[in-house]
């Protein structure tokens, strides 16, 4: 049976066809969610796409984080359910707190749109377990308030249970602290990424096809996981 992997779609995104086609390309169906409908139709995962939600008024993803359908897929995550944030989403996930921290400006203070190298420290989580740690990838990176930050106690915290997912090489884009350029929580089904695997699952448009791991390993997850 195909899984389903829900896309969800609010006022201001961007991406959300993008990663509808990176899911379908991985083999999984997509399924197109709306902000203002708290269903998720059955889906067996969530992908919260890259984008401006809302217009990114107040802060990124302050306003997403109360959609109807957040309310439910926070509770889903809780429950187990794997869960995408890439970029604006990166930025709803810590705004509903379901990871710590928070992304702001860039230190340089100028939009970075770059094709970027990442290393890929946890291949523990349901969307990395197609890669090997310490694995590069490339995969694009669009942002202007990408600079991940949190206290010295949570980036300790994240460092020691290994839930720093991947981190920027080569050059940081934005200014994260500790190179940091996805985290996890602690089950490993919510990651957080501020790059944009989504832009590099085909060689036609992509500087690679490195993204679509993301996409793949969460099939594989799935596969595995209990019933």
């Amino acid at each position: 049976m195909t899984a389903r992997v829900g896309v969800v779609t609010f006022p201001g995104s961007l991406d959300d066809g993008d990663a509808a086609r990176a899911v379908r390309i991985a083999g999984a169906e997509p399924v197109r969610l709306w902000h203002g409908d708290p269903e998720l139709h059955g889906v067996d995962a969530v992908v919260l796409p890259g984008g401006f939600s809302y217009g990114d008024y107040l802060r990124c993803g302050a306003i997403a984080r109360f959609a109807p359908v957040m309310e439910t897929i926070v509770d889903a995550a809780q429950g187990g359910l794997p869960v995408l944030g890439i970029c604006n989403g990166f930025q709803i996930l810590c705004e509903a707190h379901l990871l710590p921290g928070a992304l702001t400006r860039n230190q340089h203070l100028h939009f970075r749109n770059r094709d970027q190298i990442l290393r890929i420290e946890s291949a523990g989580t349901a969307w990395t377990n197609a890669f090997q740690p310490g694995q590069e990838v490339l995969i694009p990176v669009k942002n202007g308030e990408g600079c991940y930050v949190a206290d010295t106690a949570t980036l300790d915290q994240l460092e020691a249970e290994g839930r720093v997912v991947a981190r920027y090489v080569g050059g940081n884009p934005n200014g994260s602290q500790r190179d940091i350029a996805a985290i996890t929580n602690t089950a490993g089904n919510v990651v957080g990424i501020m790059p944009h695997p989504e832009h590099a699952v085909e060689a036609l448009t992509g500087p690679s096809l490195d993204g679509l791991g993301f996409f793949t390993s969460v099939l594989k997850h799935l596969v595995g996981a209990p019933a």
